[in-house]
């Protein structure tokens, strides 16, 4: 006997012998079934993405051999603003470690940062992005949506340096931007740059699918508005297997990007050798001092908690072999 072709769940001879008066009842939960497939498959943004043509993919073996040789980078970190928001958002409060810790749900104070990278040939480039300007001096013109808004609680905001702030101080633009991931805190000061600023991100960052897509891809769009194609990273995977991927990104061991998945599918730290050391910034791989501190990962913020747990005990481990890195963590400074 031929299985029955199915609706949903539902199986089309069932519709067929109830007739039309019990289809009638029952399109009311198809249609939600339809819809609730539409939204879960809704992207990070429509904007669109590319393969990207900076950076050649290395295994960890090549930055482990020149990670604690000084190197010719110049960094700083730019505080964009105070927040505070959820701590269960920030750290896994189920977690054992934060359970021990008798840590409790509550507004933790956070930074919004950006950082800025100078190459002495390649340019200057940013790594995030902050905020932008609009969201300090005209709410109603910036790219968060209303409905964004409505959850960011404003009142609860300290502006220190928007982006535009920062870029009217600089005697050239950025020469691109380099993306931990595309979440609101991050690409925020996006609307800022100049149009047609390259903006590099891991791969599938912008077109990952998920249900909760549906409140931010518009303002996600918005922050992207007028920039070129989103170009992903060209990672491949790690042949020594500490990372899912390293990547040189200028190919003189400068400057490197690790895809570290978990807190979003594309996900991406940058470790820069720098005239004073090492620094590694672990974008939202890791929040807080308390989750770096005590190896515990991010909660409800993030979208793959155990992947996430893995990536940052990579970093984790990473720094506690090369004790000379300067840990840049998400969203606060590093206290021990």
């Amino acid at each position: 006997m031929t299985a029955p072709r199915t609706i949903g769940s539902l199986p089309t001879t069932c519709i067929q012998f109830e007739g039309k008066e019990r289809l009638r009842t029952m399109l009311p939960g198809l249609l939600f079934l339809s819809l609730g497939a539409a939204l879960a498959a809704c992207s990070v943004a429509s904007h669109p993405s590319q393969p990207g043509h900076l950076g050649i993919a290395r295994r960890s073996s090549d930055l482990l051999a020149v990670i604690d040789q000084p190197g010719p980078l110049e960094v700083e970190t730019v505080n964009s603003a105070d927040w505070q928001v959820a701590r269960s958002g920030l750290i896994n409060l189920d977690n054992p470690v934060a359970k021990a810790a008798r840590l409790q749900d509550g507004d933790e104070p956070i930074q919004v940062f950006f950082h800025v990278v100078h190459h002495p040939t390649q340019g200057t480039f940013l790594i995030d992005t902050g905020f932008e300007r609009a969201l300090r001096d005209a709410p109603g013109r910036a790219a968060p949506s209303r409905f964004v808004k409505s959850f960011m609680h404003l009142e609860k905001l300290k502006f220190h340096q928007p982006l535009a702030d920062w870029l009217e101080q600089q005697r050239m633009p950025p020469a691109g931007v380099f993306m931990t991931h595309l979440h609101l805190d991050h690409a925020g000061g996006s609307p800022d740059l100049p149009g047609g600023t390259p903006i590099y991100v891991g791969p599938k960052e912008g077109t990952s699918r998920a249900f909760l897509n549906l409140f931010a891809q518009g303002t996600t769009d918005r922050d992207l508005d007028g920039k070129g194609p989103l170009q992903e990273w060209p990672f491949r995977p790690d042949a020594d297997g500490r990372f899912e991927g390293v990547l040189d990104v200028f190919g003189d061991g400068s400057l490197w990007a690790l895809l570290v998945p978990g807190h979003t599918e594309g996900s991406t730290a940058y470790l820069a050798r720098t005239t004073k050391g090492p620094v590694l910034f672990t974008g939202d791989t890791c929040h807080t001092a308390w989750g770096w501190n005590h190896g515990v990962e991010p909660g409800s913020f993030t979208s793959d908690r155990a992947n996430n747990a893995e990536s940052l005990e990579r970093l984790r481990r990473l720094v506690t072999e090369h004790p000379a890195i300067d840990v840049r963590l998400g969203h606060q400074y590093l206290t021990h």
